[in-house]
């Protein structure tokens, strides 16, 4: 094995809401640590997101309301996941979605959260053939590795590992050089969040117009609740 292929690093993947950091939420969490090659430990956790699940997400993901309406809000998690992944690079199938999503809790909550990424997916693309799909499942189809259960968090994560392992074995020796860890770039402002006024415009509005809305609106930021109101206004109009 080449001495400049990572051996160790955080597999990582996330279940979420939708695919926009800035709108969306964590639903689940999933890593291994890896070291000298060789998984030592997971982490595993279900995150409570505040709102309502898409169907389309309860159907790809087999999460359901009920199962994170008892989670932990990830105020309440980030810390230990941290802690788990200590310094180590994070390794994942388009690792940057994962990591735009982890930075934007880190610094919703004012934690320092700066990574080097390898990404299997890009690797994907540079080892296999053009016309062949990359997504993970299709590429460990490719590969010829196994998997259970597609998009739950902790095997996704598990499954990038072995995608991994599998591609620097077929490819590690003869350029070693693509595995290097790249630093990891998504840069993003902290969320301000609402007042107990636009809290409490938002309930009126939704309670003049008669609207169920499934999100929590305690958890709202400024941003959010502005967004949600000017939707709301668009198509129900103003409070008269």
């Amino acid at each position: 094995m080449n001495g400049d292929i990572p051996q160790k690093y955080i597999a990582v993947d996330l279940e979420t809401t939708g695919l926009s950091p800035k709108h969306d939420k964590i639903i689940e969490i999933g890593a291994i640590r890896v070291e000298d090659g060789i998984e030592r430990a997971r982490f595993q956790t279900l995150v409570n997101p505040h709102r309502k699940l898409e169907t389309d997400i309860v159907e790809l993901t087999g999460i359901s309301d009920e199962m994170v309406e008892g989670a932990q809000d990830i105020a309440d998690i980030l810390d230990s996941f941290l802690a788990f992944c200590g310094d180590l690079p994070l390794l994942g199938h388009h690792i940057i979605f994962d990591y735009s999503f982890l930075k934007h809790a880190a610094v919703n909550l004012k934690r320092q959260f700066e990574r080097s990424g390898i990404d299997t997916l890009k690797l994907c693309r540079r080892f296999m053939p053009e016309e062949q799909h990359k997504g993970l499942e299709a590429a460990c189809g490719f590969y010829g590795i196994k998997r259970e259960h597609a998009h739950r968090a902790l095997e996704d994560a598990e499954a990038a590992h072995r995608l991994y392992r599998t591609l620097v074995a077929h490819h590690g020796a003869m350029l070693p050089e693509v595995f290097t860890p790249k630093p990891l770039i998504y840069k993003v402002k902290r969320d301000q969040m609402a007042s107990e006024r636009q809290k409490q415009g938002l309930r009126d509005l939704l309670k003049y117009h008669k609207i169920d809305l499934p999100v929590q609106i305690d958890y709202l930021s400024k941003n959010e609740i502005s967004r949600i109101k000017d939707k709301l206004i668009l198509q129900y109009g103003k409070i008269r």
